[in-house]
């Protein structure tokens, strides 16, 4: 007669403690701690205990400026502070620049990129994340865009070292993405509920309620080309060329990536793109 002996699976304790490995009601752990939002209820509930380093993140907020920047504002400070570039790509608005300093983000380090297309737009934050030049990308790529091309964008996130920030409409949140955390973003009582559609871990059945945060850096110069006047006495010092940077840099994926073109904010007009 043949025998089976049969053996306990090992204790829990016993498994592998590897990042890609997480038991099914815990939150992943990350090879690289994720960096703090400032925001302990939110931070307690994103795998790495902040925002995901060299990941995609999605953030889809129900309309412009309900606080999808404020709720950046601790990391952004934190990495401009430590002289990390911050590149924009095709943000819909002009940032204003006295509110993101009141933030306590150094407008020295922000830079922005202005495109004509969403292919273009796509293009330039593959860039900037592939050039390891940034701290932090945030790109405002519009609709329609396919997996493939999200795709690409997490890829080159994981070559980096960078948070790599997309802001898109709450639909996109029906379509599946390869980014590693979305967040759909709504108001409630002057503060912001944040739904987790996706995590690397338990799904959260309700939402996170922030209270009303500082005073908004969601603020935009939405003028007609015009720099705002108060933007030039922010600093003197601050948005002048470093010799280094230039459009044929961020063309060729070498860092740094922009020029300014404007007092505090550097900014650059992205013509004509070649993948």
């Amino acid at each position: 007669m043949l025998e089976i002996q049969l053996t306990a699976p090992p204790p829990a304790r016993a498994l592998p403690q590897h990042p890609a490995l997480w038991r099914g009601g815990d939150l992943a752990r990350m090879a690289v701690p994720g960096v703090a939002s400032g925001l302990p209820a939110l931070d307690a509930q994103l795998p790495g205990g902040g925002w995901p380093v060299a990941n995609l993140t999605e953030l889809m907020p129900a309309h412009e400026g309900i606080g999808e920047l404020r709720l950046l504002g601790g990391a952004l400070a934190r990495l401009s502070g430590a002289g990390q570039h911050l590149a924009w790509i095709a943000p819909p608005h002009r940032p204003y620049a006295p509110a993101l300093a009141a933030a306590g983000i150094r407008l020295a380090q922000l830079v922005i990129v202005h495109t004509k297309t969403a292919q273009e737009t796509l293009w330039a934050t593959e860039q900037a994340l592939r050039s390891n030049a940034c701290g932090a990308v945030l790109s405002w790529p519009g609709a329609g865009i396919d997996y493939t091309a999200l795709r690409r964008l997490q890829v080159a996130a994981e070559g980096s070292r960078a948070l790599a920030f997309l802001f898109r409409s709450p639909k996109a949140a029906q379509h599946t993405s390869p980014a590693v955390l979305r967040l759909v973003l709504d108001t409630d009582r002057g503060g912001l509920a944040i739904t987790i559609a996706k995590r690397r871990g338990a799904p959260l059945a309700r939402p996170i309620i922030i209270a009303a945060l500082r005073p908004s850096i969601d603020v935009a110069d939405r003028g007609a080309g015009r720099a705002d006047p108060s933007i030039g006495r922010a600093d003197p010092g601050i948005g002048q060329a470093d010799p280094g940077t230039s459009l044929a840099n961020l063309k060729a994926g070498r860092a740094p990536i922009l020029e300014p073109v404007q007092p505090i904010l550097k900014q650059t007009t992205l013509h004509h793109a070649t993948p």
